[in-house]
């Protein structure tokens, strides 16, 4: 049988590949694409010619008795998101999951993660940390915020364009001034990192477009 490598791509900046990622790409049987677009500006980069095979959560049915088939002929699969560590609040658990159902090989290609880079970046402490990936919906974005933040550890929240400082809001509201971090466009070319406490950030301007990673200290963090 086939290997499946689930491979780590660039956040951002596109030469933060790893050379041992590029090595799987080019000499893969077929990449698995969350979306084919995005993955062919990484490939062109590299001069990498590719067939890729559309592979989502929406069509996850559809598509993994192909992907079966190919690895039980010996065909040697990379599965990839649009950014980053695939299955990080990215498609692929289900899949990984089938294919070891069936004692298939997978093997991980580590490389970017927003998380480890927003933690490494905004001095918040990292001995601990909670990844709650997007939030849902206000009610229940509340109840999580209030079981986890009496944890003893740093939250770490994705965020979308345009919805950051609502998502301020809530945490001012469920855990108080809270000290946080505010990580945008990581490894790209407005990429920028603010830290202070909720209340300090939500007075002060900054750009809202872009993808977010919001830290959340815990409570009675102060940085000295």
């Amino acid at each position: 049988m086939g290997i499946l490598y689930v491979v780590a791509t660039p956040i951002g900046n596109l030469s933060d590949v790893t050379l041992r990622a590029l090595e799987v790409l080019k000499s893969s049987d077929a990449i698995l694409s969350e979306d084919t677009r995005e993955t062919k500006k990484l490939l062109d980069k590299y001069n990498i010619n590719a067939f890729q095979i559309s592979y989502r959560d929406q069509n996850h049915k559809q598509v993994i008795s192909k992907i079966l088939e190919l690895l039980e002929k010996g065909k040697n699969l990379v599965l990839v998101s649009d950014s980053g560590t695939p299955l990080i609040s990215d498609p692929g658990f289900k899949l990984v999951g089938a294919v070891r159902a069936k004692n298939g090989k997978v093997v991980p290609i580590p490389g970017a993660s927003s998380i480890t880079a927003a933690l490494s970046a905004a001095g918040l402490p990292t001995d601990k940390f909670i990844f709650l990936g997007f939030l849902p919906k206000k009610a229940a974005a509340e109840k999580m915020l209030k079981l986890y933040g009496e944890l003893d550890t740093t939250l770490v929240i994705f965020e979308s364009p345009f919805r950051v400082r609502k998502l301020l809001g809530s945490i001012r509201l469920v855990l108080g001034n809270r000290y946080i971090g505010i990580c945008r466009e990581l490894t790209k070319i407005h990429e920028e990192v603010l830290t202070g406490s909720v209340s300090e950030l939500l007075e002060k301007k900054f750009n809202e477009k872009g993808e977010f990673v919001v830290l959340v200290a815990k409570d009675g963090y102060i940085p000295r």
